[in-house]
């Protein structure tokens, strides 16, 4: 049995270390398929949830050198949520389903070997898409190019107009 329990904690391990972030959820009352319905929204947003032995959950994660706090919310039915990608969506979809269900209830999480109570997990979930904060991004950075072209551009410009002006002056003229 203890080798088991030694196999279990090593594929934990592997997924914890492999992931930026880690979610503690409750799951406490949640029937089969909407357990189900969860795991595949989660997938479609590149993260997975398992269940583990809270006793594994906690010896993994310490292993894992992450936070004591985490441990103190290892209690009743918890499952754990990884994934390799954006943590903003995994976030969200946490978020919307317990809109939808009333439950999985977000229970506290690790970023970066950094400890998040359930109102920090709340806040990533609040933030925008990747994409929204890259195209901002972008455009802050491409404003002051823009500028800059347009300041660069405004003496020819205007001598254009001025020059244009005289001709059409002694035109009329």
């Amino acid at each position: 049995m203890k080798a088991e329990k030694t196999i279990l904690i090593e594929h934990l391990l592997e997924k914890v270390n492999a992931s930026p972030f880690m979610f503690v959820v409750d799951y406490t009352g949640l029937k089969v398929d909407k357990f189900e319905e969860l795991r595949k929204r989660l997938r479609a947003a590149g993260a997975e949830m398992h269940v583990y032995k809270n006793t594994l959950v906690k010896k993994a994660a310490e292993r894992a050198g992450y936070p004591v706090e985490i441990g103190d919310v290892l209690t009743g039915q918890s499952a754990v949520v990884t994934g390799e990608k954006d943590v903003c969506a995994a976030a969200k979809v946490m978020k919307t389903f317990a809109t939808e269900f009333q439950k999985p209830q977000v229970k506290a999480g690790i970023l970066d070997g950094k400890y998040l109570d359930a109102s920090g997990i709340q806040v990533l979930a609040d933030l925008p898409s990747r994409e929204v904060l890259l195209a901002t991004l972008l455009g802050v950075l491409q404003a002051p190019a823009s500028k800059l072209v347009r300041l660069l551009n405004e003496p020819a410009a205007s001598l254009a107009r001025v020059l244009k002006a005289k001709g059409d002056q002694e035109q009329a003229a």
